[in-house]
């Protein structure tokens, strides 16, 4: 199942996708007729692999300030990407945001078998309040989206739902819905048959719709790209 790459087919995506031509297109632009990710596609100068390799981060995540990004030895074309990156922040935060800039070697891996949910499981983002997830992709795979159409909350899925069933030991009413909740069970998916992830490809910035209280569009389905040992780490940007 290999992610449709950017530039994409957008016969393939534009029910949900939506491609914007700036930062602010990509800020204003309303979710609305089932669109619920916005795409401001880029071609970034500047070498983001030099980053990665004077960062001497050993964690598994490594969130990186500003400070700390001015400060690495870098060729032109380095300083370059980190000036990027550090705008691209800049963006966010005159927007009210408190983004955040890590460089990832691996996420932490859930090991339920059913329904695993951690970030390389496809899943949405949730929130009590009206909000967005903004993100962007410097180096390495970058995060694959997949269309509602196309996805199928596990908890839907009758077998998962009878194990989680037995899991919760009552019957499936109000109080199962909570549990599903309280675990997030419900906000991951699996793919249907044929289901066609697409990349969000590397450097492009995204806004995409989160799973709140009265928000006009389904949220937007999406995982962390899969950890291949002995690959570098990756630059991401969250907000």
């Amino acid at each position: 199942m290999s992610p449709i790459p950017l530039p994409f087919n957008l016969s393939a995506v534009s029910a949900r996708v939506k491609v914007v031509a700036s930062f602010d297109a990509l800020v204003s632009t309303p979710f609305g007729d089932g669109v619920n990710a916005l795409c401001w596609p880029r071609t970034l100068p500047g070498n983001f692999n030099e980053v990665v390799e004077q960062l001497s981060a050993s964690a598994d995540i490594a969130s990186l300030d500003d400070a700390s990004l001015r400060a690495l030895p870098l060729s032109p074309a380095g300083r370059i990407a980190v000036e990027i990156l550090i705008e691209d922040q800049e963006r966010l935060r005159a927007l009210g945001l408190a983004p955040v800039l890590d460089c990832i070697q691996r996420y932490p891996r859930d090991d339920d078998a059913i329904v695993p949910t951690d970030v390389y499981s496809f899943h949405a983002d949730s929130a009590t309040v009206e909000t967005d997830t903004f993100l962007c992709s410097y180096t390495e795979a970058s995060s694959e989206g997949l269309l509602n159409e196309e996805a199928q909350r596990c908890v839907d899925v009758p077998a998962i739902r009878a194990e989680l069933l037995r899991r919760f030991g009552g019957n499936d009413d109000e109080a199962f819905r909570e549990f599903l909740r309280d675990h997030c069970y419900d906000l991951h998916y699996v793919p249907r048959p044929h289901a066609r992830p697409f990349s969000f490809g590397l450097g492009n910035f995204w806004r995409i719709a989160v799973d709140y209280p009265g928000s006009p569009v389904p949220p937007c389905v999406h995982r962390a790209p899969a950890t291949v040992p002995g690959r570098p780490p990756r630059l991401l940007l969250i907000s």
